[in-house]
């Protein structure tokens, strides 16, 4: 069991987000992988030096503050996989539709 369990784990996976959405960010900016490694442990070291506060309203300031810096180091044209929603191939190649593009035979029209 941790030794601070002040906090549920919704508040768990949210900081889990965040610290991934800022290594997202800081991909999105870096091409080179060796600098982006660089920057993902400054963000570790930034996360970590907030590890153990405990008082819920300073916890609660410090993620609207970081936040806030996310929205604000947002890249203007982030990486997205191409298979994704928006992605270079997302949905390039769908199988046709193989109904028939109208059922004359269930619309009664028998001639």
């Amino acid at each position: 069991m941790s030794a601070n369990t002040t906090f549920s784990s919704a508040h768990r996976l949210y900081v889990k987000s965040l610290y991934k959405r800022y290594l997202t960010n800081a991909l999105d900016w870096s091409i080179n992988r060796p600098l982006w490694r660089e920057q993902a442990l400054l963000i570790r070291a930034e996360f970590e030096k907030n590890r153990g506060v405990s008082d819920p309203r300073a916890l609660a300031e410090i993620l609207e503050k970081a936040e806030r810096d996310l929205v604000a180091r947002r890249h203007p044209d982030p990486y997205i996989t191409p298979t994704f929603p928006g992605g270079t191939k997302w949905e390039r190649n769908t199988p046709p539709d193989m109904r028939p593009p109208y059922d004359h035979e269930a619309a009664g029209n028998h001639h």
